[in-house]
C-alpha cells in the first residue's frame, strides 16, 4: 500500500539573511526624493572620509616600493651611490602622505561640509514632517 502523505519543512530565514535579503530588495526599489538625497549625502560622506585615506596609501606605498628599489639597488646591485638617492627619494612621499591626509581631509570638509549640513536638515526635516 502507497503512503501519499506531504511533508513540509518550514525554515525561517535569521536575522542574518533578513538583513541580505531586505538589501538586494532595496536595490530593485525605485528611489524615491528622500532617498535619491540620502544617496547623495552617503556618497559625499564617503568621498571626504575615504580620498584622504586612499591619497596617503597610495603615497605611502609608491615611497616605501622606491625605498626598496634603493635599497636593493645598494645591497644586491652593489650600487650604492645611486642606492642611496633612490631611497631618500622614496622617503619622501613616505614622509608626506600624513600631512597629506590631513591637509586633504581638511580641505575636503571645508568644501563640503555647507553641502552635507544642508542635506542632513533637509533629510531630518522630512523625517519630522511625515510623523
Amino acid at each position: 500500500m502507497k503512503n501519499n502523505d506531504f511533508e513540509y519543512n518550514y525554515v525561517a530565514p535569521t536575522s542574518e539573511e533578513r538583513k541580505e535579503i531586505e538589501s538586494i530588495r532595496n536595490t530593485y526599489i525605485k528611489p524615491t526624493a528622500s532617498s535619491g538625497k540620502l544617496e547623495k549625502l552617503r556618497r559625499l560622506d564617503f568621498k571626504v572620509k575615504n580620498t584622504p585615506i586612499i591619497v596617503a596609501l597610495v603615497m605611502g606605498v609608491v615611497g616605501i616600493l622606491t625605498f626598496g628599489v634603493g635599497l636593493t639597488m645598494m645591497l644586491e646591485w652593489n650600487i650604492i651611490l645611486w642606492g642611496i638617492v633612490v631611497s631618500i627619494v622614496g622617503l619622501v612621499p613616505v614622509a608626506l602622505a600624513y600631512p597629506a591626509y590631513i591637509r586633504i581631509g581638511k580641505n575636503l570638509r571645508e568644501k563640503h561640509s555647507q553641502e552635507i549640513i544642508c542635506l542632513s536638515d533637509e533629510l531630518l526635516n522630512e523625517g519630522k514632517t511625515n510623523d
